[in-house]
């Protein structure tokens, strides 16, 4: 009987903890090694607001990301049921609103919403609401907003929560967990005797050594917590300035963000950017007036040059997977399915399907 494959995830961030109890679910021993402690604090999908919006994001970003979107609408089910800890889990989904001097604005947005769905017609179409139907759709904004698109389908999730049931599922499939415990793919052999069989780099911008690429955009985000606020979904606001999303989550809590700065700077938020993302959020919601700021945080996303997410392979069995940026939650079950495919019969296909950056160097 031939032993179990051993394989070694550097970073337990998002795709880091994903991976691991992918490969222990499916008979692997594995190690993970991560520089810093079991809270993710060092991680952005920490302070993500874990939406799943490909249509929405596709007015920012490429077929690519939109096409692994779609992907996790899907996928993102399935993997939550292998977990036992609950993690909240929304497809309601996403509202898009502006103000009337933005009108502008939101048809140069539905306009690029559009295209997407021309360029893949599988993905739902926007769907326009006027006064009475925006009152139906989203019964806490009746007479705050004269129009709206609603993009169906899209959705959700609560990021920490799957983090802590990603680590729990860690634990009970006996992955050897290594914390404060920095390492890189040149510390390991892998396929040679006494070496692991896989090595997966999930560092984000942890690997920035060995892919000089990558950089770090700043996000800053705030979590409130809004008892006279009832939103159902998502919901984003169209700003020639400071576009903002407001991601609902369970007890009244509400992820707000949308700043984007080309920094590694982690230091506290401003107070010009806090304003313009609270300012913004209420006039969305008069009811954010009394809510009260539970953390505001930063935190910089691991980006590639293109903006657009990639997987390399330092060898046949060293696969680098990175350059998720804002997109973490929204891509990363196609970063996950296509680093299985690649363990299982050493080529994918998914890769050419999502159009996914696969390089071998």
């Amino acid at each position: 009987m031939s032993s179990p494959q051993h394989s070694v995830v550097l970073g337990a961030g998002l795709m880091g903890r994903l991976l691991a109890h992918s490969l222990a679910r499916r008979g692997h021993r594995v190690e993970v090694h991560e520089a810093l402690g079991p809270d993710a604090q060092g991680a952005a999908a920490r302070v993500a607001a874990a939406m799943l919006a490909p249509l929405a994001e596709s007015a920012i970003t490429e077929l690519p990301v939109v096409r692994m979107g779609q992907h996790a609408l899907t996928r993102w089910p399935e993997l939550i049921g292998q977990l036992e800890q609950p993690v909240f889990f929304q497809q309601n989904g996403t509202l898009i609103v502006w103000h009337r001097q933005d009108a502008g604005e939101a048809q140069r947005f539905e306009q690029l919403l559009a295209r997407t769905h021309t360029q893949l017609p599988s993905l739902p179409a926007s769907q326009s609401l006027d006064t009475p139907s925006l009152a139906a759709c989203e019964p806490a904004l009746d007479g705050r907003f004269q129009r709206a698109l609603y993009l169906p389908e899209e959705g959700q999730l609560d990021n920490r929560q799957l983090l802590a049931a990603l680590l729990d599922s860690l634990h009970t499939h006996g992955v050897a967990l290594h914390w404060q415990s920095p390492k890189s793919p040149s510390d390991f052999a892998p396929g040679t005797p006494g070496q692991p069989d896989w090595v997966f780099d999930c560092r984000g911008l942890g690997a920035r050594s060995d892919w000089t690429q990558l950089r770090g955009v700043r996000g800053e985000v705030v979590r409130l917590h809004a008892p006279e606020v009832m939103l159902l979904r998502p919901t984003r606001l169209i700003h020639p300035r400071y576009p903002i999303y407001i991601a609902p989550k369970e007890d009244h809590v509400f992820v707000i963000g949308a700043t984007e700065i080309e920094t590694e700077d982690l230091s506290p938020a401003s107070v010009r950017s806090t304003l313009e993302l609270l300012s913004a959020a209420y006039t969305v919601h008069s009811g954010f007036a009394e809510a009260r700021i539970l953390e505001i945080n930063t935190q910089a996303r691991p980006t590639l040059a293109d903006n657009l997410p990639a997987v390399r392979c330092l060898s046949p069995r060293c696969v680098q997977l990175n350059g998720l940026y804002r997109h973490g939650f929204l891509i990363a079950p196609a970063m996950l399915d296509v680093a299985l495919e690649w363990v299982e019969h050493q080529s994918t296909e998914l890769a050419a399907k999502f159009a996914l950056k696969f390089e071998h160097v």
